[in-house]
């Protein structure tokens, strides 16, 4: 399955994918020192997004979730690159910054945690391997 997109943050990385239908707040959502995600009550709650393809509907959060990104990417610690249904301006720009490959609009209920997915920013595609 070739699914087509906007072209967010440049590059391409292949992973794993994990999957929610919730909104993700880099900043205190996410640990920068372990990669899991730390919100309470969240579907991902505990789980690490390192070298994983991160799918979610849009992010949430404060500003800093950005710097949070560009964190997580200098510790080894970040997606491998980030799918989202509406790219909000914290993702968009912690990935640009980092160098996450991310692409948006997506129909991200197509995609399922575990599937193995390759991401290419420049065109905007996500192929499910």
């Amino acid at each position: 399955m070739i699914l087509t997109g906007r072209k967010i943050s440049p590059g391409a990385a292949s992973g794993e994918a994990l999957t929610t239908t919730m909104g993700i707040s880099f900043y205190g959502g996410v640990d920068p020192e372990t990669g899991r995600v730390v919100e309470k009550g969240h579907e991902l709650e505990g789980q690490s997004v390192a070298g994983r393809v991160l799918v979610f509907p849009t992010g949430k959060g404060s500003t800093v979730g950005s710097y949070t990104l560009y964190r997580l990417k200098k510790a080894g610690l970040a997606p491998s690159a980030i799918v989202n249904a509406e790219a909000e301006p914290i993702t968009a720009v912690g990935c640009i910054i980092a160098g996450i490959p991310c692409v948006d609009h997506i129909p991200i209920e197509k995609l399922r945690s575990g599937m193995r997915l390759r991401v290419d920013g420049e065109r905007g595609v996500v192929e499910v391997e």
